[in-house]
């Protein structure tokens, strides 16, 4: 209300104002417009939470998931990164499995684990009472012992905590420098966004169409020679 009425008194006055400083408040009135408004949705104002601060962020948040506290802000980027981590994971694993598990398989005299219509087993797509029991608690345990080094590089850390980190890093990709840091985060949270849709994309297309991903688009997946 406060800044409404501020602009009205602005704009009148400067309605006797010489042309310059007219073209300068406008200026400045669109400017301060512009930075309310939210870089992914022009027509819609940034969210409370989101200040641009964070890698990645563009203002998108139309169901209000970044919650209303730096907490819970936190814990939602924290969950974001591990999510797409596990969809960059599986977006690889998900074709390679539908190209190689057969033959894979059979040179070690197993039974492959792929579906009926060779697509890679799923919820939707069903196959995953071939999966043996082995392998899921392979992957609790590595899960848990994943997250018990982020929790403990969080508290060790304290405020110099980087969400999403878990001590893992043997190729030492992350830089040091504060900007090349930011730099590397916005990379690895775009790309684990981009993978979580196309991991979807692959579920919802076999689910359809009952074709494997890698024999639906096979130029994506095959050799072009």
């Amino acid at each position: 209300m406060k800044s409404t009425i501020c602009a009205t008194l602005i704009g009148s006055a400067a309605a006797f104002a010489p042309s310059g400083l007219n073209a300068k408040v406008s200026t400045q009135l669109m400017a301060e417009k512009e930075k309310e408004m939210s870089k992914a949705l022009p027509f819609a104002p940034v969210p409370k939470m989101l200040d641009g601060s964070m890698a990645g962020d563009v203002g998108f948040d139309p169901f209000g998931f970044a919650g209303s506290d730096k907490e819970s802000l936190s814990n939602m980027r924290e969950a974001e990164i591990k999510h797409g981590r596990l969809a960059m994971l599986a977006v690889a694993g998900w074709p390679v499995a539908e190209l190689w598990d057969k033959k894979i398989a059979a040179a070690l005299g197993l039974q492959d684990s792929l579906t009926s219509t060779g697509a890679s087993p799923s919820l939707l797509n069903g196959g995953l009472d071939k999966i043996e029991p082995e392998y899921w608690v392979m992957v609790i345990a590595l899960a848990g012992l994943f997250e018990n080094e982020s929790r403990a590089t969080k508290e060790e850390k304290a405020k110099d905590y980087i969400e999403g980190d878990c001590g893992f890093d043997p190729l030492n990709f992350f830089p040091e420098n504060k900007a090349d840091q930011l730099v590397m985060q916005t990379k690895e949270i775009k790309h684990g966004r981009i993978a979580m849709m196309a991991i979807l994309g692959f579920a919802v297309q076999e689910a359809l169409y009952r074709t494997p991903v890698v024999a639906e688009t096979p130029f994506f997946f095959q050799p072009i020679f």
